[in-house]
């Protein structure tokens, strides 16, 4: 049933018994609501409207509780048409926007990730969340090669956004100076200003008729056969798309994985991060916040979680930042953190 089709009375004790959930975890009660949520009805006509919401499937009986406990479909009914989304407190606000600061303008992409999941998870008290964009489709702004032998060179790539890799290059024998300034050249002319998608598949073509001596030519004709090998070794195809996690702990500390099989199941989440991995990946360029929440994953493995995230911008690319913690979540001050941290991320990084 969707939500508009609930009375009145029956949203705002559903809200009700959400709010009280989420703040306790405990089932809950119809005296406990009428004495701390000003419904202005009694607790017999309270029992009577979550007896309804239980029928239409928004709340259910845990054992032999009095109380009782939100379903998926009750969080969701929640967060598309009942929540309101307060300001984030000036104290929150100050703490993200200094963690994400430390050294703005010398730190990797990967280590503001790591310092926004980590803020976003603390301030959340659940697991934070992040993927880097995706590398193949940033643009190549330079590219440098750097002796390291006399016959090894280090291939340093900048990229859109101050990333930087790297790969060795063996090259055919003793490599002059003068061949390494015109290979340098010949590449920075040929590929700046392209995606590394673009010049993967397009490597051989660009660089086939670049006029040479014999001394360069050898060099430059490493790249034209084996520049895919080389572009795939420094960015391969998941770079930029693992996943950063904030601090477990502050999860398991929560009620929910008292019991065993649920430790554990956050655990094996954890320590094999592909899975959740594969479900953040899904939200690139899905604007706006992205909410999953229990049964609604593909995966049964995410059952027991809810994950929100947001997108965020590096110059033309996109990456997602979010939090994934139990279904008893506070809603309204998660979605205001993750969607505040998505927009000073795209601030810092662009």
């Amino acid at each position: 049933m969707p939500p508009e089709e609930l009375s009145r009375r029956e949203r705002r004790v559903l809200e009700a018994v959400i709010r009280s959930y989420v703040e306790t975890a405990e089932p809950a009660g119809s005296r406990t609501l009428s004495r701390h949520f000003g419904l202005g009805v009694s607790p017999a006509t309270i029992r009577n409207t979550m007896s309804d919401l239980e029928e239409k499937g928004f709340l259910f009986h845990p054992h032999t509780s009095a109380g009782r406990v939100p379903t998926d479909k009750a969080y969701r009914a929640y967060v598309d048409s009942l929540l309101s989304r307060p300001p984030l407190s000036p104290i929150d606000t100050v703490r993200l926007t200094e963690e994400l600061a430390v050294g703005n303008g010398s730190s990797a992409i990967e280590s503001i990730l790591r310092r926004a999941a980590q803020t976003l998870g603390l301030l959340t008290q659940e697991l934070g969340v992040a993927v880097g964009p995706r590398l193949d489709r940033a643009v190549l702004k330079r590219l440098e090669l750097v002796r390291v032998t006399s016959q090894r060179l280090l291939m340093v790539l900048t990229l859109e956004g101050g990333v930087v890799r790297t790969v060795f290059v063996e090259g055919p024998g003793e490599i002059a100076d003068s061949a390494l300034g015109s290979v340098t050249a010949v590449l920075n002319e040929r590929l700046a200003g392209l995606t590394i998608g673009q010049i993967r598949t397009s490597l051989s073509a660009r660089l086939r008729d670049a006029g040479a001596d014999a001394s360069a030519s050898e060099l430059l004709n490493i790249f034209v056969q084996e520049g895919e090998q080389l572009f795939d070794a420094a960015l391969p195809t998941s770079d930029g798309q693992h996943v950063v996690l904030g601090t477990t702990s502050v999860l398991a500390e929560q009620p929910e994985f008292s019991a065993a099989d649920r430790l554990r199941r956050l655990l094996a989440l954890t320590e094999t991060p592909e899975t959740l991995g594969a479900a953040i990946r899904r939200r690139v360029q899905a604007p706006g916040i992205s909410i999953t929440i229990g049964a609604e994953h593909d995966d049964p493995r995410l059952e027991d979680f809810t994950l929100v995230t947001a997108e965020y911008q590096v110059g033309a690319l996109a990456g997602v930042i979010g939090v994934i913690g139990p279904t008893r979540m506070p809603y309204d001050k998660v979605i205001s953190l993750v969607g505040h941290t998505s927009r000073l991320l795209s601030d810092l990084l662009d």
